[in-house]
């Protein structure tokens, strides 16, 4: 039995989940099916209801479809409780809120994941805000004939593919300064990404940066020409910002703060316990998009972690040594889906990296995006 673990293992023991993205609701669930062994799940989220960012730039395309991104929280969980509020600060001992408020931890799961530029992911708490934030950008966008996407990673190029499937003559353009694209994945997914952009008619300019950023805010509609390094002066009448990814850890206390990379990341173990420069606690774990682990950061990946935290502290609660752990693969995988029915993936197997096809892409996620799997996580089905 360890020392975090000598009190009389028939307690009941408190877990505070900071953060309700896809890892931190994904484990506050999965250990609030552990009612039964002890654990009382509070988890600490401001939004009101979980933002399913992986649809969110389909919402953008189709308003009508922004209903399968939001999920209230309330039916989450049957025996722990949610707490709307902001964590301000984390320590080994709990969570001091924003409101001055303190929920004390035996456990605590930091999934607080990161922020990302409108509209990949949402500027507001509040879901009837964002949803007409996305109402709003959908109308500029409808209106706009030229759009210029700033970024040539997944999530602008995912954009590019959902404006082209709804808007086929919107004349769509991407830059970015690398020379390659999609460079860690094998040449068969990137040659077969480059021939859907082609044949979609998507403009895709590597090696190319903007000197300055348009005078127009990202995703409002008005005519501009800006100048760029290494394709001369390009015009358009929207853009939007598809780079720029923090890492949302600012919160940690002294005896936490240590364990944070110089990127913002918080070092863990194989069992994602918090490492602080070679302290390890053994009762704090991070996960998701926070946790400094050598893998792209992707929802998939968070909701891996959630399972591997919640079986550790489900078994330290009930007295054994905590034994999962996590491992990134070696092999990077993706889904990219570029609208409904197109997209490239590649995922490991035994042999090594594996390409799928658009169909195969569009059976597993480019379909609904998920929307059903997440229905039944949150009991809105």
């Amino acid at each position: 039995m360890t020392d975090t673990d000598s009190r009389a293992v028939d307690a009941r023991r408190t877990v505070v989940v900071v953060g309700g993205g896809y890892g931190g609701s994904a484990v506050a669930k999965a250990l609030d099916e552990g009612a039964d062994d002890g654990v009382d799940v509070v988890l600490v989220e401001p939004k009101d209801a979980f933002v399913h960012a992986a649809g969110a730039l389909r919402a953008l395309v189709r308003p009508d479809w922004a209903g399968n991104i939001f999920y209230p929280y309330d039916k989450l969980l049957k025996h722990g409780r949610v707490v709307r509020e902001r964590a301000v600060s984390v320590d080994t001992g709990g969570v001091t809120l924003a409101s001055g408020g303190r929920v004390a931890a035996d456990y605590v799961v930091l999934a607080s994941g990161s922020d990302y530029p409108f509209p990949a992911k949402m500027d507001t708490d509040v879901a009837a805000e964002a949803l007409d934030r996305i109402r709003a950008a959908h109308k500029e966008l409808a209106g706009a004939e030229r759009v210029l996407i700033v970024g040539a990673g997944p999530v602008g190029l995912e954009l590019a593919g959902e404006v082209k499937h709804v808007w086929p003559k919107k004349r769509v353009t991407v830059v970015d300064p690398a020379e390659r694209l999609m460079p860690a994945f094998t040449r068969e997914m990137r040659e077969d990404l480059r021939r859907q952009l082609d044949a979609l008619g998507v403009e895709l300019l590597l090696g190319t940066a903007l000197a300055r950023e348009p005078a127009s805010a990202p995703g409002r509609a008005g005519a501009f020409s800006v100048a760029t390094v290494g394709a001369g002066e390009l015009s358009a009448d929207i853009w939007f910002r598809c780079h720029g990814v923090r890492v949302s850890g600012d919160y940690l206390g002294e005896e936490l703060a240590p364990a944070r990379t110089p990127q913002g990341h918080v070092r863990v173990t194989d069992r994602l316990n918090v490492d602080a420069h070679g302290h390890v606690h053994p009762h704090i774990y991070a996960l998701g998009d926070l946790a400094a682990l050598d893998e792209s950061k992707m929802a998939g990946y968070a909701m891996r972690h959630a399972e591997v935290v919640a079986a550790n502290i489900l078994a330290q609660i009930r007295g054994e040594e905590p034994a999962s752990v996590y491992r990134p693969s070696p092999v990077p995988s993706i889904l990219l889906p570029l609208g409904p029915g197109g997209g490239v993936g590649q995922v490991p197997t035994p042999e090594g990296p594996s390409v799928l096809a658009a169909e195969a892409v569009s059976r597993y996620k480019g379909a609904d995006l998920y929307a059903g799997r997440f229905a039944a996580l949150f009991n809105t089905a």
